[in-house]
């Protein structure tokens, strides 16, 4: 099969201005020959006209007798007659080609050999005709002039007539020219123009309809091509965005779900909300149709349903509690990461509950804390579904951190717990310390008491009721000081509040004036070693009330290079002689208890008469407590 072949630009360019070109060179051509030959006969006029005068020389010459100079002439006339034959093409000098010229020329040379032989041959006898022959000769002459004359302005004539005939040429040729350009050049270009700024306006769908087959032709083409690989580029950009956009959107539920997940672990106070509200989150995170929170037991053979959502009340109730294996739910033996399980390849001897519900998909998550297993999240859907990597990856981290969250609720019970214990311990120390040792005075105060009665020993019995009263009183005073301890708080920055609270109580209760003195600025004391360092200085304000018999009391307080602590008073003191606290010393044994517990040491001061001063010393202040205490005081 032959190709087609096609024009491009520059040919049909080229043919369309060819014959304009062609034309232009002929009449340049013919121009240009049309002024040699003018310039050609002009000479040979010249040189007619020199051959007229050459005669009237020669005929001067024999009319006068200077024979000596004729032969020169003769010469010079011959030469320019040969010349007018001949041509010269340096001048350029010849006759147009003529038949009447060539005639008249003819005659010239006839009459000029008749000429010379009568008049230039040989001396004349006489002068008498050399005036009528030389001027008829002449006269032919004239004529031969006048000829060349007559062609040369025919062919001037013609010359004008062709540089007319140029000038229309160049016109049109220039007219001609300007259509073709515009037609296969500029008409294209605008078309191309359009449609680029349609596709600047938006409009993809633009295109350049192909009019030839020349390069513009291809230029369409490549057009079309490009505009089509932009319109399909622009619908994949689309997809693309949309696509992006539904990832976007995908991984902004999913860091919501996270979101909400840790912030419910972090606000909830019980199992039950945790639970219920962590059911709803990965309900809402990966539209699941139902879904159970299942915790299992130590020894993992059984599954207790804690939360569940979008479930018919006969499922849930039916596995409220599951046995290891009894269906797809509770594998302890499953491996550590989420399972797709169809429901309906569960065998014949397995709980039918879910696939009664109208369940096709089950997905079980188990919820871990490292390597022990401690229950499992199920999600169950109306159709088959296929896990995708962030969705496995996500309810993965979210059983993460429901185990996590479990984790910290039971660890904080325990914590709950073992401070309740601690404080009941506390309770039951200073119970045992104050008012049980009390009971115990008064109670054998009343066996006397019954005694002195028995043996009608009024005066022993009215001391044994007068000590009786003083021991109520003493112990009425100590439940109300034990209350006032147990109401005290202490500020988790600033201790000196507490102490003030506590002075004033003090004063309230004893009616002893008491002073409080801060010097320096330390750093802020954990919460716990501010109740203690309270309770410590309690007691001592109690021993005070109890034994001292003073009227003022003092506390103060040095915060640098350490924390310490003096309670001194004006009362009536005791002996020490440097031995440590004995059974008879509760106070003294219930603070350096206490002081022990937090690190602490305690110094007791006291002259018989003098007064007393106990110093609590802490130990040196650690930098880290400052970070650590927003942390103990948020658990």
């Amino acid at each position: 099969m032959s190709k087609r072949e096609h024009w491009g630009l520059g040919a049909k360019l080229a043919v369309a201005a060819a014959p304009f070109a062609l034309l232009a060179l002929l009449s340049i051509t013919l121009t240009l020959w049309m002024s040699w030959q003018l310039d050609g006969g002009a000479a040979a006029v010249n040189e007619a006209g020199r051959m007229r005068m050459q005669a009237y020389r020669m005929s001067l010459l024999v009319a006068t007798g200077e024979r000596e100079a004729l032969p020169h002439a003769r010469r010079e006339f011959d030469r320019s007659l040969e010349l007018l034959h001949a041509g010269d093409p340096e001048r350029p000098l010849f006759m147009p080609l003529d038949n009447d010229i060539r005639r008249s020329f003819d005659q010239v040379r006839g009459d000029w050999r008749i000429y010379s032989e009568r008049w230039l041959d040989a001396a004349p006898r006489g002068t008498d005709g050399l005036r009528d022959d030389t001027a008829r000769f002449t006269g032919r002459i004239d004529a031969l002039v006048a000829g060349i004359e007559n062609h040369m302005s025919h062919w001037t004539a013609l010359l004008n007539l062709l540089q007319l005939a140029t000038m229309a040429l160049a016109v049109i040729g220039a007219a001609v020219l300007l259509y073709i350009g515009y037609l296969f050049v500029l008409e294209p270009v605008g078309q191309l123009k359009q449609a680029l700024e349609r596709i600047q306006q938006g409009d993809l769908g633009a295109r350049v309809e192909r009019g030839s087959s020349d390069e513009f032709g291809t230029l369409a083409d490549g057009f079309n091509d490009m505009a089509e690989q932009i319109q399909a580029m622009y619908r994949n950009l689309e997809a693309k965005v949309t696509s992006k956009t539904a990832e976007l959107q995908e991984k902004r539920e999913r860091l919501e779900a996270l979101y909400e997940v840790t912030s419910l672990i972090a606000t909830a106070r019980s199992l039950e909300e945790l639970a219920r509200g962590f059911v709803g989150y990965v309900a809402r995170a990966v539209h699941a149709d139902g879904v159970a929170l299942r915790w299992s037991d130590e020894s993992n053979q059984r599954y207790l349903l804690l939360a569940s959502q979008g479930l018919p009340a006969y499922m849930t109730d039916g596995e409220r509690c599951l046995k290891a294996d009894e269906c797809h739910c509770g594998a302890p033996n499953a491996p550590p990461y989420a399972r797709v399980i169809p429901i309906r390849t569960m065998g014949g001897e397995a709980l039918q509950y879910c696939g009664e519900a109208g369940f096709e998909t089950l997905v079980s998550v188990p919820v871990r804390l490292k390597d022990r297993l401690m229950g499992e999240v199920d999600l169950f859907f109306h159709a088959n579904v296929e896990l995708s990597a962030p969705t496995r990856s996500l309810l993965e981290a979210l059983a993460t951190h429901l185990a996590s969250g479990m984790e910290n609720l039971r660890l904080n019970a325990l914590q709950n717990e073992a401070a309740v214990s601690q404080e009941r311990n506390f309770l039951a120390s200073e119970l045992h310390d104050s008012i049980a040792q009390s009971l115990a005075f008064m109670k054998m105060q009343v066996e006397m008491m019954r005694e002195a009665l028995a043996t009608h020993d009024e005066a022993s019995a009215r001391t044994m009721l007068d000590e009786l009263d003083a021991g109520l009183r003493e112990s009425s005073g100590d439940v109300r000081e034990l209350l006032l301890h147990f109401r005290t708080r202490a500020n988790s920055e600033d201790i000196e509040a507490a102490l003030l609270s506590t002075l004033r109580k003090f004063e309230h209760q004893s009616g002893v004036r008491a002073s409080l003195a801060m010097r320096d600025h330390g750093l802020p004391l954990l919460p716990d070693v501010q109740i203690q360092v309270l309770h410590i200085v309690q007691e001592a304000l109690s021993n005070v009330r109890k034994h001292a018999r003073a009227s003022h009391v003092w506390l103060d307080v040095q915060q640098q290079p350490q924390w310490r602590f003096e309670v001194r008073d004006d009362g009536r003191g005791f002996s020490t002689d440097g031995r440590p606290p004995d059974e008879t010393h509760v106070g003294l044994r219930i603070m350096t208890e206490r002081a022990a517990r937090i690190g602490a040491r305690i110094e007791v001061f006291s002259t018989p008469g003098r007064g007393t001063s106990v110093v609590l010393t802490l130990p040196a202040s650690d930098p880290t407590l400052l970070d650590l205490q927003p942390m103990q005081a948020a658990s």
